[in-house]
């Protein structure tokens, strides 16, 4: 299996080997034994399940809390070749059903679902009958209340192991402490498990904090200073259209990105960054999930992230070409005031967490006892509004509701509109007969799509539809609503909008059985990790690395000799390691360049014309190190 396992990341991935932990977990799993892998971002989790799925005969089911992800992965693995199937919130009953059969009768090797479709009597019935190879859990940590991120459906994995009790379970996560490592393997119940840990240690990244007041000239100072492509990070919408802006104005090309805004801006500009068009990308933390871009030079945070595992995560995003990257937090005293602040608000008042799902029900008008997983189309600030709730206050109401497993939030996301016959060819024949003004657009679909619209859902566009008939794209979808009516089509429209899932049947808001002990637990966790946050921010006494290998139960006595502790205290101990540092970049830049004007060799250095630095020239000059020609030009001797 190993030999197999080998030829499958070439001729699947065109990777010629693994890397070592990755090497690791993998034959662990064809092994069949329960694992547990901590690899930091960009470590290449996915592999760690897609080779051994590939390797083994039936389907390996990934859960996963990332509906943007999921998709990205199915696209990928079906792009080589591979069959893959997503179920997900706003998805409908049929597709669910004809997605399961696949997975059951089809040659189907993923089915990625969202933890909250687990307890669903559908799921499980037809789970129940498919030929499982592994079970894969991807950001294990949501199984944890010691976590940053806890999400009770994903308690239900346990439950699904019984079905295929022979069957290994493969967890996955970037960032886990000790204490959420251990509630893992309890949570999943694995058996003799082998645990593979990745150091959170990344050489080839430099952390730093500034602690200044303008925010926005000390960004632009490093931006002008570290060349490539960059993140910078804020925390609220408006912020990411303010500093785009400031940063276009400034000469340097940036882009804005937000869960607010439409998805095809949200496309436009990540396609923009990612070709490198734009060069910083200005975002909320919507921004980065799967996205894989290895040039990032440098990620900047101008607000303070709620914790440790947030912050690591988002800095992790640069250098995953394992070239010298930068992660820079920009902050001050009112910040450590606001994050502490803010922690505090996480946990509302019981009454009003009950009184947000009563307007919910209210909202979607909704009776006791019904609407299980029903998903709704949902803009939790326009739903505030209409109740005169307080958005920041109704935000954090709807995450206990979702903590609680009551509702599944899911940030907006493109869907595009499908379609799938409903009837055989000879009854859709007799339709196109009865009814004339509805046989072009059938025979359109036939044309354009081919016969896999009787067998499966085809992913359809009803503006080309419109253009290819010469109508408006209003009349294309007003006939397509008429087939669905009748039954001969199952259409759905492309979605493009956040969704709201209730997990659970409506309960009575007087009697909703939430957990007070629990989210009092939370209340001081999530207070706790803040405090840590400001910790690192704060602290002057321990480099950097190390002390986010600390958090992370991982014990070392090695500084990272690249974050701005550990320059400083070089600084300390060699007054001359700053002229040394400098006299090397000047000859690896001209040993790399070959000749260039004293100008040009600052700018590639991206210093300026102090005169420490030309002082250096003329002592290498003098020194006979480098070359000083005719025309000016400089040279390595």
């Amino acid at each position: 299996m190993e030999n197999r396992a080998q030829e499958i990341l070439k001729q699947v991935f065109g990777w010629d080997d693994f890397r070592p932990v990755q090497k690791e977990v993998v034959f662990s799993v064809l092994d069949g034994k329960d694992t547990l892998a901590l690899m930091p971002t960009g470590g290449g989790k996915s592999l760690c399940y897609q080779v051994p799925g590939l390797v083994k005969d039936g389907v390996c089911l990934v859960v996963s809390p990332l509906i943007a992800l999921m998709k990205d992965q199915v696209d990928q693995l079906k792009k080589r070749g591979v069959l893959a199937a997503a179920i997900f919130s706003g998805m409908s009953y049929r597709e669910i059903d004809r997605t399961l059969d696949n997975c059951i009768h089809g040659n189907y090797k993923f089915l990625f679902v969202s933890p909250e479709r687990l307890k669903s009597e559908l799921f499980i019935e037809r789970f129940r009958q498919m030929n499982i190879n592994l079970i894969a859990v991807d950001e294990a940590h949501c199984i944890s209340q010691w976590g940053y991120d806890f999400r009770p459906p994903y308690l239900e994995i346990a439950e699904i192991r019984k079905y295929h009790p022979s069957i290994s379970v493969l967890a996955l996560t970037a960032s886990a402490t000790p204490q959420v490592e251990a509630d893992i393997l309890e949570k999943l119940e694995m058996k003799n498990p082998e645990i593979f840990r990745q150091s959170f240690a990344r050489e080839n990244l430099s952390y730093s904090v500034r602690l200044v007041e303008n925010k926005l000239e000390k960004g632009c100072e490093i931006l002008n200073r570290v060349s490539g492509s960059a993140i910078w990070y804020v925390r609220n919408r408006q912020a990411t259209h303010q500093i785009a802006k400031a940063l276009n104005q400034l000469g340097i090309k940036a882009g804005a990105y937000h869960a607010g805004m439409s998805m095809a801006d949200r496309s436009k500009q990540q396609e923009l960054w990612m070709k490198n068009q734009v060069r910083v990308m200005v975002s909320t933390n919507a921004f980065g999930m799967g996205i894989d871009k290895p040039d990032v030079r440098v990620v900047i945070h101008s607000d303070l992230p709620e914790n440790l595992e947030n912050y690591y995560q988002e800095a992790g995003r640069a250098g995953r070409d394992r070239k010298k990257a930068y992660a820079v937090l920009l902050s001050n005293e009112a910040d450590f005031e606001n994050v502490l602040g803010r922690a505090a608000l996480v946990y509302p008042p019981i009454d009003f967490v009950r009184k947000v799902y009563q307007c919910l029900a209210n909202y979607f008008r909704i009776a006791v006892g019904s609407n299980m997983l029903s998903s709704f189309d949902f803009e939790w600030g326009e739903f505030a509004n209409t109740y005169n709730l307080g958005v920041l206050e109704t935000f954090y109401a709807l995450k206990v509701l979702e903590e609680e497993g009551f509702i599944g939030l899911s940030e907006s996301y493109y869907s595009p509109s499908k379609i799938h016959f409903l009837v055989g060819p000879q009854q859709l024949y007799e339709i196109q007969i009865a009814h004339a003004s509805l046989d072009p657009v059938i025979k359109l679909l036939l044309r354009t799509y081919g016969g896999n619209l009787f067998s499966e859902y085809m992913k359809i566009n009803e503006s080309k539809l419109a253009k290819a008939l010469e109508t408006s794209e209003a009349k294309i979808i007003k006939s397509l609503e008429q087939l669905g009516q009748m039954e001969v089509v199952d259409y759905e429209k492309r979605k493009d909008k956040p969704q709201i899932t209730f997990i659970t049947s409506r309960y009575d808001a007087a009697k909703l059985p939430l957990n007070t002990k629990r989210i009092s637990l939370r209340r001081e966790l999530t207070l706790e990790k803040a405090k840590s946050m400001v910790a690192y921010a704060h602290q002057e006494v321990i480099c950097r690395t190390q002390f986010i290998q600390e958090y992370f139960g991982e014990k070392s006595d090695a500084n990272c000799g690249v974050c701005d502790w550990c320059v400083e205290n070089k600084k300390k101990e060699d007054p001359d390691w700053v002229e040394k540092k400098l006299k090397k970049q000047i000859i690896e830049t001209l040993r790399s360049n070959g000749e260039l004007s004293q100008s040009g060799l600052l700018e590639s250095l991206r210093i300026s014309a102090s005169e420490f630095t030309l002082e250096l020239l003329r002592k290498l000059t003098d020194e006979g190190v480098i070359n000083q020609h005719e025309n000016g030009t400089l040279s390595i001797n």
